[in-house]
């Protein structure tokens, strides 16, 4: 098993789970956060620190395009392993649907710069 992030990351990019994370296994985007599934340890100390729910078990049903997805960009964007501030208006889109569709940016983060 490992963690994920899901599409309720896009647009809020809160940083907290990546300061509790033993492994630095997150990878930042533009508007989004990834955790690279075969570096995870399954340790499950970031899901809670997620203030939008955005970290899920790979075990939960639906999960398999989400795990391809983080498992694609943790190889494209660079490490985070610092606190950001969330995106602006991070509470407006806080819950909204196809956000996936609507806002992800394939485009890297600055990682730890």
């Amino acid at each position: 098993m490992t963690y994920i992030v899901i599409d309720n990351c896009i647009m809020c990019k809160h940083t907290d789970c990546v300061e509790v994370c033993p492994v630095d296994c997150f990878y930042e985007g533009e508007n989004m956060l990834v955790i690279h599934p075969d570096e995870c340890i399954d340790c499950g100390v970031c899901e809670p620190e997620c203030p939008v729910d955005a970290i899920r078990p790979d075990t939960e049903a639906g999960m398999e395009p989400w795990v391809a997805l983080n498992k694609k960009y943790a190889e494209a964007w660079p490490v985070l392993t610092v606190k950001k501030d969330a995106m602006p208006d991070s509470a407006k889109y806080d819950g909204e649907t196809d956000k996936l569709k609507k806002y992800f940016s394939e485009n890297p983060g600055t990682g730890d710069q």
